[in-house]
């Protein structure tokens, strides 16, 4: 089948969080009939090489053949996760990580990190490169092999969570699995610096204009997928609380980069990040036009 579905890229250091997102990269790459390119920043006067002192010129060439050993390792991880047919490519640029990767993500399909352990793509790196990617970007968190569990979008009606749910759609048909379409607002969402008053207010009503949103999101997808179960779920509960609890039987959340609550200058919003960090499952956040081809 020819490579049209681009690249997922993958950052690579030294981590077990690292080792697995190569796992998870490359059975993504072999599912889209695509390349998988692995990126290593080798950044030798900064983080793990040295704290801004230069590097004599032994010890910068001792580490990077250690970094073009776990690189190898990785490409060996790769073939044995995603198949021998699989094309692996490697870059190692003399950049920073976040840098790096950042520029690999341009033109790429998706961008995936692991996301935790005491690597170079740790923590903050991780929430730098899901605001800034050009594309997706996963981070795999939580049950990170095989899972029969359902791909889980969240959606709120914004055109951040049009474009993740097309991606979810595209995950759970080429995956062969349900898709749980998650819908949840909160009092403060609709009623503000009211919330906390005493207002009588009809849930029946707000309800069933939260499940007319739902609805139109929906509409036209179904018929493009016709073999993706689909449930709905409508509830009064905080989004990332109510997709918090579903990453516990998912093999895949995905998300918007900010929904319709978020302010127009913040990057990432707050359910997104807090998923990143706490999603007990992979993670897939799409950015403005940078959803999975």
């Amino acid at each position: 089948m020819p490579n049209s579905a681009g690249v997922t890229v993958a950052g690579v250091d030294w981590s077990e969080a690292s080792t697995a997102a190569v796992r998870w990269a490359a059975a993504d790459a072999a599912r889209h009939h695509g390349r998988l390119h692995l990126v290593h920043g080798f950044s030798p006067f900064t983080g793990r090489y040295g704290q801004a002192m230069p590097a004599l010129r032994a010890l910068h060439d001792d580490l990077a053949d250690n970094a073009r050993d776990f690189l190898a390792a990785a490409v060996r991880v790769a073939r044995d996760a995603g198949g021998e047919e699989l094309e692996v490519t490697t870059a190692m640029p003399e950049e920073n990580p976040a840098e790096a990767l950042i520029a690999a993500s341009r033109g790429a399909r998706a961008l995936v990190l692991g996301a935790s352990g005491d690597g170079v793509l740790a923590g903050t790196t991780a929430v730098q490169l899901v605001s800034h990617a050009h594309c997706a970007v996963v981070v795999v968190r939580g049950q990170h092999g095989p899972a029969a569990g359902p791909v889980v979008a969240g959606v709120d009606g914004s055109p951040f969570s049009e474009r993740a749910l097309a991606a979810a759609f595209e995950e759970a048909c080429r995956r062969g699995a349900p898709l749980v379409a998650v819908h949840a607002w909160s009092d403060d969402d609709l009623l503000g610096g009211l919330g906390s008053f005493p207002l009588v207010v009809d849930w029946d009503a707000v309800r069933q204009d939260e499940e007319l949103v739902l609805a139109e999101r929906m509409a036209g997808r179904q018929e493009r997928y016709p073999d993706v179960k689909v449930d709905r779920v409508v509830v009064r509960d905080r989004p990332r609380h109510q997709l918090i609890d579903w990453s516990r039987q998912a093999q895949l959340v995905v998300v918007g980069s900010r929904g319709r609550g978020g302010f127009a200058g913040l990057l990432l919003g707050s359910t997104s990040q807090a998923l990143i960090h706490h999603a007990e499952c992979p993670v897939m956040v799409v950015r403005p036009g940078g959803e999975p081809r």
